[in-house]
């Protein structure tokens, strides 16, 4: 029965976007979204980001995209964001070698440099790992204060943000001078699927003037990047997360954690524990410290659940939690619970899943 309970619990998992929220309160001015691309199109936290900016109210306000790099994949991406939502009136376009490496430094100069020629009054960036490296530095040469993890748009200078890990919510109200700088959680404003690759009205795509840039990049040098090779899901972004934790013990008994998300066609995340333990690598962490997501299915097994874990998966949609503890914290968030060995009742589950298609 609690086999098939959990089942019911993945066959019940739906695709649903909520509309765009704030049409009814007023703003002024114009947004700069500052936004990643890879292999040629927007990365979907950036896309959240301008879903964040339509968040904004006044409809009849500016949404510009800047994208920075060099090559043939610069320009697709141009292309695709040109297209990907009807509120983008301009793409901005900076093509030099100085940004093909994602540094803080060149980045936040090319951010001041295009907000001096187009006075924006809000610059938006996903709170990703690029989003928080480059914005804080790019509020310095504004001299303003950026808002960090905003969850929430309230009107054009009111926003809201988690404090004490995801355990409190903070309303801020922003009075400093224009621009004001937000990072966003992406996981708090999903993108609607009506809104990609619109091509009935593209935006105009127009180059930035560089030729007063000054690059300085005696404090940072680029090294290299490494990723995994890996067809599963991108964490952040998938649709179901398989999660384990400390309780499996072994790096080689999270062969089952790996097992049971190859046959959903999600994603693997790991708790801090596991991680700490050597179980998996630190990109897998979920949690305060690691990853923020809020897939529509969130199964964890062997997870406690810490207070920092529980920051970075409470807004799932559906949390389905397997622990031998039946006072273990996680149950108390979860819409789904198992008392019970993982052990046995992963095996049990895998047998009972029909193979991926």
């Amino acid at each position: 029965m609690a086999i098939r309970a959990l089942l019911g619990a993945i066959k019940k998992r739906t695709v649903s976007f909520p509309a765009f929220r704030g049409h009814s309160i007023y703003r002024h001015g114009s947004t700069l979204v500052v936004a990643e691309h890879e292999g040629g199109f927007i990365k979907p936290p950036s896309l959240s980001a301008l879903a964040a900016a339509t968040c904004l109210p006044d409809p009849d306000s500016s949404v510009s995209v800047l994208l920075a790099g060099s090559g043939p994949s610069l320009h697709q991406a141009a292309s695709h964001a040109a297209s990907c939502h009807p509120s983008i009136s301009k793409v901005l376009v900076a093509d030099s070698d100085k940004f093909k490496n994602p540094l803080a430094e060149p980045w936040a100069k090319l951010v001041h440099l295009v907000h001096q020629s187009g006075g924006y009054s809000h610059i938006i960036a996903a709170a990703s790992s690029f989003g928080k490296n480059v914005v804080p530095r790019a509020a310095a040469l504004l001299d303003v204060s950026p808002i960090t993890d905003v969850t929430g748009i309230s009107d054009s200078n009111t926003f809201v943000r988690p404090i004490y890990a995801g355990n409190a919510l903070c309303t801020v109200r922003y009075t400093g001078a224009n621009p004001c700088i937000l990072t966003i959680r992406s996981t708090s404003f999903p993108v609607p699927q009506n809104s990609v690759d619109s091509k009935s009205n593209e935006a105009p795509i127009s180059q930035v003037d560089l030729s007063t840039f000054d690059e300085d990049l005696a404090k940072s040098r680029y090294i290299s990047q490494t990723s995994q090779d890996d067809e599963r899901p991108d964490l952040g972004n998938a649709r179901i997360v398989v999660t384990g934790g400390r309780a499996l013990k072994s790096a080689e008994n999270f062969k089952l954690i790996e097992d049971l998300a190859n046959k959903l066609g999600a994603a693997v995340g790991a708790t801090r524990a596991a991680v700490d333990a050597g179980y998996v690598p630190n990109d897998l962490q979920v949690g305060q410290t690691g990853k923020i997501v809020a897939p529509e299915l969130y199964m964890a097994f062997g997870v406690s659940g810490a207070i920092q874990h529980l920051a970075g998966m409470r807004d799932s949609k559906v949390i389905v939690a397997v622990n031998n503890d039946a006072d273990a914290p996680i149950f108390q968030v979860a819409d789904y619970g198992l008392v019970g060995d993982l052990f046995e009742v992963i095996p049990e589950l895998m047998e009972k899943l029909p193979e991926k298609k």
